[in-house]
């Protein structure tokens, strides 16, 4: 019976270690995560709460009789909702993936073995509700190994960066990195040949793969946008990508479940300043004003806000050296594009060279980008890295947008905020449902949330299970002449 029940699990670990492992790909090999992952999954509704009752309940029975132990590969039909394959976060299958599947396997098939030879049911079926502590498991044996594979490509990515020689410019922020970067890379381009990262190519690897396949000989500047999940991480890219100048856009809740306090993502972000001659800085948070204020005495400091502050001043109207370049454009994120500026002039780039180019500044994707779709409806899409201060932009620009037409907006809420998260949330939800004519909640992860927020508000709300739900509420609702915000995109691994 025993080498039933072995096989029973080994046959059901298969779809449940798919799921598990595009977890942990999505969510971008961190340690911890896929367990983290699995506790929403199978708390998420009563039905998988139910199964996970069963597998835990056929664990628990597989001690006495193995008879109990085969509850648990029956309950691995759930989670309920969470796809194997995915459609928006489809599983890859790169080098790193294989590694961490097969040490997976390896630990599971160990317990299996163990389970049969001891004749021990209750390893084979604690085992298989284990599968995401597994998975976890092998994220963090596999770091070092990780680490070491990539070192040539990092040393390779030093050694070209040293040949070419261009000055660096780094930056970082809770949000706002990308669009900062495009600006910046927009604006130095009136005056040096120019590099800068693509995408959100921001941590390790990334930035390596960026300098090893994009910097050309001849580069005069180049641009890096870094990120981090953790103290430490900025420090060891400005090792070998040390910049000249270095930025700091914003600071915020987002990744704060990481970080555990605002006051310790400053710290993190502010590693970019230490091998840096010259330090731009956006005040707006009493925080980062604090950081430039001790930051002053060992470095250079521009300080930039979007207010009547520092060198330079986005607001109604762009500010540099207390001269005015003319209104801010239409559509452009202001401390993003005051942060741009203050890093043209630490390269010594004239202002009026720089306003020349304010008419035509470049935008990211799936950040509050303005449609027209076919039908007349004004779409704005806001899809990528959603944050507070942003989806309040996204909101006003709605208003601005709206012309006598309906409003709507569409969103599953903000995720990564930690203590802060249902807060956050509900102050969304209550601005949209006082703002806009229509809230459309997406899928499960801040619904209650937003529910709760949206109570008492003017809106019409609707709750949809998904993207594609929500997409065809927009389309048979909204027209000609109405406008919708789609303020973030949660991948189908959220549930």
């Amino acid at each position: 019976m025993i080498w039933l029940l072995i096989a029973a699990c080994a046959v059901a670990a298969v779809p449940a270690g798919l799921r598990w492992l595009r977890i942990a790909q999505r969510e971008h090999y961190l340690p911890g995560s896929v367990s983290r992952f699995a506790w929403r999954w199978w708390t998420v509704t009563p039905a998988n709460l139910s199964l996970a009752g069963v597998a835990v309940l056929g664990v628990a029975g597989s001690i006495f009789t193995a008879w109990a132990g085969f509850a648990v590969p029956v309950a691995q039909a759930g989670p309920l909702g969470l796809p194997v394959r995915g459609a928006t976060s489809p599983l890859a299958w790169t080098r790193r993936l294989r590694r961490l599947a097969l040490f997976s396997a390896g630990l599971f098939a160990s317990l299996l073995v163990a389970a049969g030879i001891g004749r021990i049911p209750v390893l084979a079926a604690a085992g298989l509700l284990a599968l995401p502590g597994l998975v976890d498991l092998g994220l963090l044996v596999l770091q070092p190994v990780e680490r070491a594979l990539g070192a040539r490509w990092v040393e390779q990515a030093r050694r070209k960066l040293a040949a070419v020689g261009p000055r660096v410019v780094g930056i970082t922020g809770s949000y706002g990195k990308t669009s900062t970067k495009l600006y910046t890379a927009h604006l130095v381009e009136s005056a040096h040949r120019t590099v800068a990262t693509p995408g959100s190519f921001n941590n390790r690897m990334g930035l390596a793969r960026a300098i090893n396949e994009g910097l050309a000989p001849g580069t005069e500047v180049f641009i890096a946008e870094m990120g981090t999940y953790g103290p430490g991480e900025i420090a060891e890219l400005c090792e070998w990508v040390e910049p000249a100048v270095a930025a700091i856009v914003s600071i915020g809740p987002v990744h704060l479940e990481r970080f555990g306090s605002e006051e310790a993502i400053v710290a993190a972000k502010s590693e970019i300043l230490d091998r840096a001659k010259t330090g731009v800085i956006c005040v707006d948070h009493p925080l980062l004003s604090a950081l430039a204020r001790e930051r002053v005495g060992s470095m250079d400091v521009i300080e930039v806000s979007t207010a009547d502050r520092g060198r330079v001043t986005v607001g109604g109207e762009v500010v540099v050296e207390g001269r005015s370049l003319g209104p801010t454009p239409a559509g452009a994120f202001p401390a993003n594009l005051a942060v741009a500026l203050g890093i043209g002039l630490a390269l010594g780039i004239d202002p009026d060279r720089m306003a020349g180019r304010l008419g035509d500044l470049p935008t990211a994707e799936h950040r509050q980008t303005v449609i027209r779709a076919d039908s007349g409806l004004a779409i704005i899409d806001d899809t990528f890295n959603s944050n507070p201060a942003g989806a309040r932009l996204g909101l006003s620009r709605l208003v601005g947008l709206g012309s006598g037409g309906k409003t709507a907006v569409v969103t599953p809420g903000m995720v990564e905020l930690g203590a802060v998260q249902q807060q956050e949330n509900r102050d969304f939800a209550r601005e949209a449902a006082r703002l806009a004519d229509h809230l459309v909640i997406v899928g499960r992860t801040n619904r209650d949330a937003l529910l709760a927020g949206s109570a008492g508000g003017s809106a019409s709300v609707t709750v949809v299970g998904s993207r594609e739900e929500a997409v065809a509420w927009v389309r048979e609702h909204l027209g000609r002449g109405d406008a919708v915000l789609y303020e973030n995109d949660l991948p189908d691994h959220y549930p």
